[in-house]
């Protein structure tokens, strides 16, 4: 803590990431819980709030705490980009030292918040929150979700993290690292890992949703873990191509079989039924196969066209901006020309 003639100044900076989407009836709460913690903590302080699109009354709640809160900064993007791009969107506009991410639904406290920055100034540039529990959680979510973490962690070469989500800190150079990953295929949790850097965990128990409902039903969460397992492991592509090699191995060993039996007993040609099923046994693995592949190409296809990650319809920065340069912040990582800067130009 730095003193100058008895006055108390902020030792650091840190910024708070939280995209929402549709989350009206949870953000003032949230905010209140948040202002809290910011209170008891010496630094000073933005939170960027990211309206993803929200059809809902999102963005004017959040006008409204930017009209109570200087510390507020609002990236209203043009139009629904999904969590991942709008996660990103946050992370491009946030200033301090630390960034905290952190969704809105309080289901990841944010009085948990202390310990992470305890642990960031201890020396780590990443430090996650660990679910210990998962209250109000269906048995099923509970164990699709380890299955997935799992497997994840068997097939890629990045270890992540099992039982962890996004609320975490990033450190400035965590930041600006994550900065320079643009893929428009963006599973954050295996970028927050791939990036390396000291990283520690700080176990916690995930409460209930506060209030409204989860933006992810099991359809989202399938094509989800579809995104983590094809963004950082070709594991399937191996497993098709075993898989090929065995079939086509197995076929000609049958193959050989038929021939025998025809030169040796002089069989005439019958098995019609077990044909059949051979042949749509084969079908069905190549059209599988081809499948995996097309995910692949898909992806590929997507990141080829060099597309902008997000645009955005308007850019309210914090008045606490100001202060967070005095204390040696940083500018939003990338060019963001589409971006509508509003007046308020912080202190």
């Amino acid at each position: 803590m730095q003193r100058d003639e008895g006055v108390q100044r902020p030792a650091y900076s840190l910024s708070v990431v939280v995209p929402a989407y549709n989350e009206q009836e949870v953000l003032g709460e949230f905010h209140r819980r948040l202002v809290d913690v910011l209170d008891g903590l010496p630094a000073v302080s933005e939170v960027v709030y990211v309206n993803d699109g929200s059809r809902d009354r999102t963005l004017a709640v959040m006008q409204e705490l930017r009209a109570q809160d200087d510390r507020v900064s609002i990236v209203d993007l043009s139009r629904n980009f999904g969590k991942e791009i709008a996660l990103t969107a946050g992370l491009d506009h946030a200033a301090g030292d630390a960034v905290i991410v952190i969704d809105a639904d309080l289901q990841d406290p944010p009085e948990l918040i202390p310990a992470l920055v305890a642990e960031w100034q201890s020396g780590f540039d990443v430090v996650y929150a660990r679910r210990i529990a998962r209250d109000g959680e269906t048995a099923l979510k509970k164990a699709t979700a380890a299955a997935f973490y799992r497997v994840i962690q068997r097939v890629s070469r990045v270890q992540i993290p099992a039982d962890t989500g996004d609320f975490r800190l990033l450190s400035r150079r965590a930041v600006a690292a994550l900065g320079k990953l643009r893929e428009h295929h963006r599973f954050m949790k295996g970028l927050f890992a791939w990036i390396g850097f000291p990283q520690k965990a700080v176990p916690y128990r995930r409460d209930p949703r506060f209030a409204g409902d989860t933006k992810f039903n099991y359809w989202k969460l399938w094509n989800f873990a579809l995104e983590g397992i094809t963004s950082f492991t070709i594991a399937p592509l191996k497993i098709a191509t075993y898989t090929g090699i065995v079939v086509a191995l197995l076929s000609f060993l049958y193959a050989a079989w038929v021939i025998y039996k025809t030169i040796a007993f002089g069989d005439p040609v019958r098995g019609y039924p077990s044909l059949m099923v051979v042949i749509l046994f084969l079908g069905g693995v190549q059209l599988l196969f081809i499948g995996v592949m097309g995910e692949y190409l898909g992806r590929l296809f997507n990141e080829a066209k060099g597309r902008p990650l997000y645009f955005i319809n308007s850019y309210d920065r914090a008045g606490t901006m100001g202060r967070i340069a005095k204390l040696g912040g940083r500018a939003p990582q990338v060019d963001l020309p589409q971006a509508q800067h509003s007046a308020h130009a912080g202190e």
